[in-house]
């Protein structure tokens, strides 16, 4: 830390006056003892002797006079008197400047940071400061981030609920003012407006879903379940739909039973939006897989279909919430664009971690779960 020219002026006056005070100070102190000593012979004669009985060398070399004692000890105390007081002036000048920089730093300049290089608690006074404003610094951006987030949200969700109400206010209205030639035609404006209104409800219902886990403080009801059957019980559940679609599902797991603790509901709504995606969008696909195998302390457990390869590019954003890879956001396929970020958020809540990967003939979503409830899941290894 460099001293400004006004501070080295007060350090050298500072000194200056010190040295003064302290040289009278000496000065006075002399005076005194060596009229006390010339008025008591008794003292004076008592000095003599002990220069007597300690004379040094076969000449009888006698020690120096007491003034000359007193003043070369009065020197050392004086020059520690002195370094006391430049020193801890200096002090006070690293601390105001560290108090300046601190108000600067108030003042809203945020990016800025005390450059100080200085020794002792001062020193961790300075890296204290550095580190709460990096903290808070860090705090505000993640605020900013969620407020953005929250506004995403809202935006998103007018925008879907925009376009259904609004055809179902359409309808209605038609049929308010008996704009319609039949009952034929009355029926279907009437069916039009509750196929929209289901829909909104899906969104709503999915909304609501998505909020619930998402929070941290989510409830998980823990159990004892063999991942193998649970996958079993949902391919069986879809494999209507899938017929349909000219579509078949195989199920393999290991080992038998595949024993893990977890929340049996909440899971099972991450498979079930899983695979109805694979339905919906596993275009040209006619294989759904459901595998789950046990590694050490985990159990990796993927949905993957031999239909259309997902762009690499839409990988890294497949699980945030309203992304559709397709853009029309046409009702065609369904969907509210918030499975994936809820089968994510379960995931989570279950300290798990949720991945895709799509290659020309497979695409997989990938969940790595640990086998019994609250243990670390292992860190996972790159190829």
């Amino acid at each position: 830390m460099k001293l400004t020219g006004r501070e080295k002026s007060a350090l050298f006056i500072e000194g200056v006056v010190t040295v003064i005070l302290l040289l009278l100070l000496n000065l006075s102190v002399i005076v005194i003892l060596n009229q006390a000593i010339q008025n008591n012979q008794a003292l004076n004669d008592g000095i003599f002797q002990i220069k007597n009985a300690i004379a040094i060398g076969p000449n009888g070399f006698h020690l120096m006079s007491w003034q000359n004692i007193f003043t070369f000890f009065m020197l050392l105390f004086d020059t520690a008197v002195v370094y006391w007081r430049l020193i801890r002036r200096y002090h006070q000048m690293q601390l105001s400047h560290v108090i300046a920089e601190l108000h600067y730093i108030a003042d809203g300049h945020f990016e800025h940071r005390i450059p100080f290089k200085l020794s002792g608690d001062l020193q961790r006074v300075i890296l204290s400061i550095n580190a709460l404003v990096d903290s808070t610094v860090q705090s505000m951006a993640e605020e900013r981030k969620i407020e953005n987030s929250k506004d995403e949200l809202i935006t998103n969700v007018s925008h879907d609920i925009r376009t259904p109400l609004t055809s179902i206010i359409g309808y209605l209205g038609l049929i308010e003012e008996n704009q319609y030639k039949s009952n034929k035609q009355l029926l279907q404006y009437a069916h039009i407006a509750f196929d929209k209104a289901k829909q909104m409800q899906s969104l709503v219902e999915d909304l609501f879903e998505y909020t619930k886990v998402r929070q941290t403080t989510t409830p998980l009801t823990i159990s004892q379940l063999d991942m193998g059957q649970m996958l079993e019980q949902i391919a069986a559940s879809f494999e209507l739909e899938a017929h349909k679609k000219n579509m078949q599902i195989s199920v393999d797991y290991r080992p038998n039973p595949l024993i893990m603790s977890a929340d049996a509901e909440k899971l099972s709504r991450v498979f079930n939006n899983l695979i109805s995606n694979a339905l919906k969008y596993g275009t040209g696909g006619h294989h759904i897989y459901l595998s789950a195998i046990a590694h050490g302390q985990e159990v990796v457990i993927k949905v993957a279909n031999d239909g259309k390869p997902i762009p690499h590019n839409a990988l890294t954003q497949l699980f945030d919430r309203f992304y559709r890879v397709e853009e029309s956001r046409s009702t065609a396929t369904g969907g509210t664009g918030l499975g994936l970020a809820i089968a994510q958020s379960i995931v989570s809540l279950h300290d798990g971690e949720i991945y895709a990967t799509s290659e020309q003939h497979l695409t997989s979503f990938v969940i790595r779960l640990p086998l019994q409830h609250g243990e670390k899941l292992p860190a996972r290894t790159t190829k």
